[in-house]
Parts: structure tokens; sequence; C-alpha cells
């Protein structure tokens, strides 16, 4: 018997449930003193999701700047714990995406052009001028660029999705959604812990914490992690793994809180670096072969007869493994961050600043033409592309305590985001010679071939967004049941770009009308400015009714946006100099939040129709009759759906957790951007990338007390999905190749530990059944081939990790 088949065997037979996804109470010896950040500012308070004495019906969340119980309030929220991340694969927000239905991930080959979508909408592009749609805030602090939110979560206390357009309160690159997570606060009692943990495949992870009170008014916390993985594709030509990463970083809190006094000073510092030589694309499916049927291109298989596929690893679609590429596409990154919360008591009311300044320089490594080197008729493309970011922001609001007539949240926020990219593509380009054969591959430098020529191109180009707003919310308590709740937001953005190229190359998107310029080596140089600005006022209204003590019904209407934008990337060419204009939505939501069986039972149902105008998108286009990308304003989308989460405790050591969402995101009136063809229109009713029409998950977590010495933990998780589209096409061959078929993924953990949860050692096993599937599907590949992104959880493996807390540690 194979040790995996004796694991599924040993784990089912047991009767092993999931690991909770929704943040819920754990056991009391499991528990762990957490802060959270009140409306009065930041405490020691212990936070009730992370309480086993607390039902499920207690959980708290920061979702409308202030602590409240998730049940009373009127928006959709789903809430993943530290714990729950931490026993996953990664504990990251790609890896959430198992745990929360309305939410899924584009994977590229760089952090840079990595994407999150809720409800189907979000914004993927290659552009430095242009946001996400779903924001991305830890500790208060807002992550101006996505890339920056794709590292490894340290320290995480709670992470809160909060669906649909968030602007109100968090921002104008909120017009989907936000991600807001919060990390774990300093304590008053002394202690720390060590975990470790060893995975398939070589992959190896560390974390140390200490929490060290420097007095009775000064407490500090530090966490520092380091990982390893040799990845899960092999590089036949180097004879190297690769998809793996090393990363290392530490993370700081200095939390000073006088007794007597009305000020409260939060400071956190953290650095970080990775050295990821992820993610090479895997080259899944040969070029299809069409036929025209009745008027009708048709897809009728796949052709392998062009000579470049016998380089290259047999296609297998989402199972292939192997990749030949003389190059590591991988993403050598560094950031780190300083921000400073101040909390002040004025009167009943809290006046809160948040200070941040935050440093990422990412450099992206790209094998481009996917080939062990160059050949007559496949020129190699190699890319390097380091970029330098750096963001300052200021918030400031005034929160009314929450037990009154009216309560509100006042306040003002400014960020420069400045962002300068220099990017070097080399290309070795040759010839076949007089009298080379026919019907063959011929390398370059070859006796078949002419001599090689070096083309090169660099181009310079950068951003700088500037937003200045100010924002109120407002919740007038009509009656002890009745509530309404009005915010608006006013936005004023400033967004400036340049772009400067000096190349050799000969191609789509090289030629470019804007002024040129001439070098100090001769060679001709592309220059391109602009400058745009925009006001825009934006905000909600909702209300909401206490049906009972223990149900609540609400109904919203929220306006949201997001700031103008410019293609600006490393082809730009006279096509795409145009502005983007913002990208607004209205929305529509009502929800029931139910509280049964004493509060050991939460059902939370959400439906809702959001229309996005002037949607902001990667589009194909047709530069010099060859298919490339395009950054534009892609006309009117819609998603509408139905939403469920669950969370149930019915006694104290088990829990449930999970969520269904069906979505229907789809094009409701294509916009040609200028100078495109009439045949790149995407037509009305195609559904968005990345917006599966089901998505469900369900997870449990079991302890059994006192058997012998120890505490066993079991526990399982389930995440399904259907088909979704992987490449947004006007072509219907194209989208049918790039459509990710559904599966679904289980994972299961077992562990035994102390009594006081003082130690434990868990084995886990990700993708228990073995299920095989594709991140992304792109075509773009060497003659027509298609490109799959395959992630670590596509394959199964076992793990073990141990976790040893020594004084108050957590």
């Amino acid at each position: 018997m194979s040790k995996a088949k004796f694991l599924i065997g040993t784990m089912l037979g047991m009767g092993l449930t999931t690991t909770a996804a929704a943040q819920q109470a754990p056991t009391p010896a499991a528990s762990q003193p957490a802060q959270t950040t009140t409306a009065e500012g930041p405490s020691n308070a212990t936070n009730p999701a992370t309480v086993t004495d607390v039902s499920p019906a207690d959980i708290v969340v920061t979702a409308q700047k202030r602590s409240e119980r998730l049940q009373e309030v009127p928006l959709a929220v789903s809430v993943v714990s530290g714990a729950a991340l931490s026993t996953a694969s990664r504990p990251s927000i790609e890896t959430a995406t198992l745990l929360v239905p309305a939410l899924n991930f584009l994977k590229s080959g760089t952090t840079l052009n990595q994407t999150i979508f809720l409800r189907g909408v979000g914004t993927a592009t290659f552009s430095i001028a242009g946001e996400p749609s779903v924001s991305t805030v830890v500790d208060g602090v807002v992550y101006a660029r996505s890339g920056e939110a794709f590292t490894d979560l340290v320290d995480t206390d709670q992470m809160e999705v909060l669906r649909g357009p968030q602007g109100t309160l968090f921002g104008k690159n909120a017009s989907a959604g936000v991600i807001n997570i919060t990390t774990k606060r300093p304590t008053a009692t002394a202690g720390g812990s060590v975990e470790a943990g060893y995975f398939e495949g070589n992959e190896f992870r560390l974390r140390g914490t200490v929490n060290v009170p420097l007095g009775d008014q000064l407490l500090s916390r530090v966490t520092a992690f380091y990982g390893k993985y040799d990845g899960n594709i092999r590089n036949v030509t180097l004879g190297t793994d690769v998809n793996g990463y090393k990363r290392w970083g530490v993370r700081g809190q200095l939390l000073f809180q006088p007794r007597e006094s009305t000020v409260r000073l939060l400071v956190i510092g953290d650095y970080y670096k990775n050295n990821d030589d992820c993610c090479a694309e895997v080259i899944g499916t040969y070029a299809p072969l069409t036929a025209t049927l009745g008027g009708t291109n048709q897809l009728t298989g796949f052709s392998s007869t062009n000579p470049v596929f016998t380089v290259l690893p047999t296609p297998l679609g989402d199972k292939t493994r192997q990749v030949a590429q003389n190059l590591v596409t991988r993403t050598q990154e560094r950031g780190w961050g300083l921000s400073a919360q101040v909390d002040v008591d004025v009167g009943t009311n809290t006046l809160t600043s948040i200070t941040a300044y935050r440093d990422w320089n990412n450099t992206e490594i790209r094998d481009g033409d996917f080939l062990p080197r160059a050949y007559v008729g496949f020129n190699e493309l190699h890319d390097r592309g380091p970029q330098q970011s750096t963001t300052l922001s200021q918030e400031i609001r005034l929160t009314s305590p929450g037990n009154q007539f009216f309560t509100y949240v006042l306040g003002g926020y400014f960020s420069r985001a400045k962002a300068e990219r220099i990017f070097n593509r080399e290309d070795i380009v040759c010839t076949a010679a007089a009298g080379a054969p026919t019907g063959v591959l011929i390398p370059c430098g070859g006796p078949n071939a002419t001599p090689s020529t070096f083309p090169g191109a660099t181009a310079d180009f950068g951003s700088t967004f500037t937003n200045a707003a100010a924002f109120g919310q407002g919740v007038v308590n009509l009656t002890d049941a009745f509530r309404v709740v009005v915010g608006l937001r006013y936005t004023h953005d400033k967004l400036s770009v340049f772009h400067s190229r000096n190349t050799r190359l000969a191609g789509p998107g090289i030629q470019a009308s804007f002024p040129v310029t001439t070098t100090g080596t001769g060679q001709p140089a592309t220059q391109f400015r602009a400058k745009t600005s925009e006001s825009n006022v934006s905000g909600k209204v909702a209300v909401q009714y206490d049906l009972t003590k223990d149900v609540m019904a609400y109904a919203s209407y929220t306006r949201g946006y997001k700031g103008p934008a410019y293609n600006v990337f490393f082809n730009l060419n006279s096509t795409g100099t145009n502005v983007i204009d913002p990208e607004t939505v209205n929305s529509y939501e009502a929800g029931l939040k139910n509280s049964l069986m004493n509060g050991r039972l939460v059902v939370n149902l959400t439906a809702f129709s959001a229309k996005y105008k002037n949607f902001q998108a990667n589009n194909p286009d047709v530069v010099a009759g060859v298919v490339v990308t395009r950054f534009t304003n892609a006309g009117s989308v819609s998603t509408k759906g139905a939403e469920l989460d669950l969370n149930f405790q019915p006694v104290r050591d088990l829990t449930f957790s999970g969520g269904l969402a069906y979505t229907k995101a789809q094009v409701e009136a294509f916009r040609l951007p200028p100078g495109a063809l009439p045949s790149q229109v995407v037509p009305s009713g195609t559904r968005l990338g990345y917006a599966p029409k089901w998505k469900g998950s369900l997870s449990a977590d079991y302890r059994v007390r006192d058997v012998g010495p120890v505490d066993i933990f079991l526990g399982a998780s389930t995440s399904t999905q259907t088909k979704q589209l992987a490449q947004f096409s006007p072509d219907p061959v194209v989208r049918k190749i790039a459509t990710i078929q559904g599966y679904s993924i289980t994972n299961a953990t077992i562990g035994i530990g102390g009594h006081m949860d003082e130690w434990r050692v868990t084995l886990l096993a990700r993708n228990l059944f073995d299920k095989s599937y594709a991140a992304a599907i792109q075509s773009g590949g060497p003659a027509g081939a298609y490109r799959f992104q395959i992630p670590r959880d596509a394959d199964r493996y076992i793990g073990v990790t141990g976790r040893f807390n020594f004084g108050g540690g957590r």
C-alpha cells in the first residue's frame, strides 16, 4: 500500500473533518488572546473571533472602521482566521481563495501581473499606471499595488473579505471589494512560539515569535520567518526544478498605551525578501485545428506538426509538469514598510491617525519564447524588468461611540504612490541559410542558419498617483430595531505618467507616432508624457432592520469609483496613449443575517447585482497584424448572484464553516479601443474571466480532549467550483481552449497536542485525491500553443508541522 493510500485510509477511518475557513471560536486550550482595534483604538482585549467561549454569532470585524459584531454589519463579509491560513499550503491571499467562494485569483509569471477577483470583477493589466479593483488593507494601511499583497501573510490574526464596492470607507481602488487583514498585537504576557514545517517537494518553513513587555505601558512583538521550496515543474533544459521560492522576513510591533493617558500609539515595521523561480508556464496544448462548418469556425483538434514541438515536452494539458527553457522565469522582490497609528480620546470620540510609508522593489525575469534556444522563425525573447515603488499615505478619522442615536466615522485620506520600471528585452534572431533543409527546426548559430543578430530594447516608464479624499459614514438608529446608514466620499485624483524607449527591435508596438528624439548612440528613442485628474463623489445608502433579536435584514445601494489610468507598459505605441476613463459601478445588495441555536449557528444570505461602466481591463488588440493586449475601457459589464455563509458550532470542540456563491458576471456592451478591428469585439453575454458560475467550500474542525496525555485534532476542507474562463477574448476558439474545467480540492489534517496547547504536531495532506488543475491558461505559446500555470496544490503532497509555545506564546 502506498503512503498516500495509507494516509487517506487513516484519516477517513478516523472520521476526519476540516479546518475552519471562517474564523470562529476554537477551544479554550487552543484560544489565543488577540488584540482588536476598537472605535476607541488599540487595546489588549481578547478578540471574540478567536475565543472558544464566544459563539460564532459574536465574531468581530472592522469592516466599517470600528469593531462590530459581524451579524450587525449591513454588508457581505467572509472571515478567515489566521489559524486557518497557517494550516494551508501557504498563508497567503492565493490560499484564501479555497476558503472564500466569492474570491478568485489570477496567477501569472510574476507577482506584478497577478490579480484578485471578487464576484468575478478584478483588474488584470500589465500597465504601471493601472490600479486594482480589489484593495488590500493591512493593519489600516492600503497597499497601492495588488502585487504587494501576494507575499506570505505573517502573524495574521484575521482576514475579512468585504464583497462589493467599498470605496466609501476604504478608497478608490476598492470598486469590487476589500481584503482587510489584521495582525496579532503585542500582549502584556511574556512568551512566544516556534513553528517549523516540512512538506514533500523539499519545502521547509520556519517561523518564530516573541512577545516581550518592555514595561507596564510599552509592549513589543517580533515575528521572523523563513521558507524555501524546490518547485513542482521540471526544467529539462537546465536540469532543475522550478516554480519554487526562497523567502525570509521580519515584522515587529511596539504598542504604547499608558494606563491614565488618553493617547495610544502603535508602531509597526516589516521587511521581507523573496527570490522565487516562479512561475514558469508549461506548454499544455498544441495549436488548435479549426474547420469552417456552416460558415462558423469550429474547433476540431490540435496540431503537433510544427517542428518546434520536437524540442518541447509532450503537452498533457493541466497534467504537464515539464518546461524546456534556457532562462528561469522568476521574481526577485524586496519590500519594507513602517506605519504609526495614534489614537486619542477626544471627549467620548476617538481621533485616529495612521501614517505609513512603503517601499516595494520587484524584478521580473521572464523567458518569453518558452524554448531552450533561438531557432529560425522562433526568436529568443528574454525580459528583465526591475520596478521600484514607494507609497506615502496618511489617514485621519474621528469615530463616535457606538451606543447612541447617531453614530459616525468622519475622515480624510491622502496618498502618493510612485513607481518606475526599466524594462529590458533581448532577442536573438536568425534566418535560414541558402540551401537549408525545409520542414525541420533549425537552431540559430548552426550551419544552416544565417549569423544571429541581437536586437534589443530598453524602456523606462513610470507613474505617480496622488489621491486626496474626504469621507464620512453615519448610522441613524431610528428605533432599537431600525437603522439607516448613509455614507459619502469625495475623491480627487491626479495621475502623471512617462515613457521612453530606446530600441533596435522591429515589430508591433515599437513604431510610434508620438515625438521621437535621438539618444547619444544615435538610436531612435520614443518619448511620451501625460497627466490627468479627476474628481468624484461616491457613497452608499443602506437600511437594516432587526426582524428578531437573532435575525437582521438589510438592503443597500452603493456607488463605487476607481480612478483614471493609462496603458503604460513596454510595448506602448501611439494607439495606447489615450487616457483611460475612471471606472464606476452601481451596486445593489440585500441580505439576511441569521443567528440561530443561541448563536451557535450562523447562516448569512446575500443577493447582489452590480453594473460597471467604463470597465478597465486588458483586452485583445491587433497591431501590425499581430494580436497583443491593450489596457482600455472595455465598456460595461455586470455581475449578479447570491451567496451563503455558514458557521456552526454544535458543541464546544466541533466547528463547521463554509460558503456557496452563485455568480453571473458577463459583458453587457463591449467597447472597441481606438484603432482596433471590428473582429475584436467581445460579444455581449460573454462571461468574465475567473468568475465560475458556482463555487463552494466546506470545512470542519474537531478536537478530542484528554486522550491520555494528549488532545487529538482532526480537520478537513473541501473547495469546489465549476468551469471558469481564463482568457477574455473575442475568439470563441480561444475562449473554449482557455477555459479551466471545474474541479474540487480536499485537504486534511490530523494532529496531537498538549492539553493547554503548549505544543502541537500536525500531519497535513493537501489535495488529498490528487486532482490536477491549471490556475491560468493563456494563448501566445510557440506556434500558437497554449501556456498553462500549474500551482503547487495541483498535486497531492503531505507534510508535517510542529509548534511549541512558551510563556504566553500564541
